[in-house]
């Protein structure tokens, strides 16, 4: 009698990739080293022209990014890789001006951490959001028709959103914040039922991390606050999308 033998390593699943840029190498070797011990394949950058190669050859699921970098700044990474990848995007940064969270998130990165931070915490932060489908994992409907908002036409399944028949360029998340509310307008959605919808359920950010990407999408749709013809603020409670023209 015979018996087949399993190899060790016949089912074992990659491990997600992380890419951790940072110019203080300490801080550098103390993540990676946690995200090691945590199961995570990690690579390190020190500089942003090094992150932005290693991102594209390497492919990693998540980028832990410093804002402020040599040879080319935190923004400018993320801006560039951008272009050619749909990696989660955490920023860090040393300084708690709220216009260094604004600018990081605008160019397309998911959320931010303030030094100093707890690795574990951004450990934790890294599991849920790897529990996040990225878009080239959804299935959408192609044959789903665009929801339309006045002169507003977003596309859920295309991903893409025009005004006035002209392309609005949204980050990845500005489009999924701004889906969650189109796909059921007149519903108000607080800031804890946006952040479930979109970052995921024990996503542990600054709530208040939802009003930025809010804010961007108004900018972005020529959508004023104050008279708003398609995103409205309830005070008190969250946000709402107007009824579809």
């Amino acid at each position: 009698m015979t018996s087949s033998t399993i190899s060790p390593h016949a089912c074992v699943e990659p491990r997600p990739r992380v890419l951790v840029v940072d110019d203080e190498l300490p801080l550098l070797k103390l993540v990676a080293g946690y995200l090691e011990r945590d199961g995570f394949d990690v690579e390190t950058a020190a500089d942003g022209r090094s992150a932005v190669t290693k991102a594209r050859d390497w492919a990693p699921a998540i980028i832990v990014l410093d804002l402020g970098l040599p040879v080319m700044d935190g923004t400018e990474v993320c801006r560039t890789v951008r272009t050619f990848s749909d990696s989660y995007i955490i920023m860090l940064t040393a300084r708690v001006d709220e216009i260094d969270k604004l600018v990081g998130l605008s160019v397309g990165a998911d959320d931010y951490l303030t030094k100093p931070f707890s690795p574990r915490e951004l450990v934790a932060r890294v599991r849920v959001m790897l529990r996040r489908p990225r878009p080239s994992e959804q299935a959408e409907d192609l044959s789903t028709p665009p929801l339309v908002f006045k002169s507003l036409q977003i596309d859920i399944a295309g991903r893409e959103v025009h005004r006035h028949g002209q392309p609005v360029d949204l980050t990845r998340t500005e489009f999924d914040v701004l889906a969650v509310l189109a796909g059921q307008p007149r519903l108000v959605f607080s800031r804890q039922q946006l952040i479930e919808a979109v970052w995921g359920g024990g996503w542990m950010s600054d709530p208040h991390l939802v009003d930025v990407h809010i804010g961007h999408v108004r900018r972005k749709i020529g959508d004023d606050p104050s008279a708003s013809a398609f995103i409205r603020t309830v005070r008190g409670i969250g946000y709402q999308m107007g009824a579809g023209a």
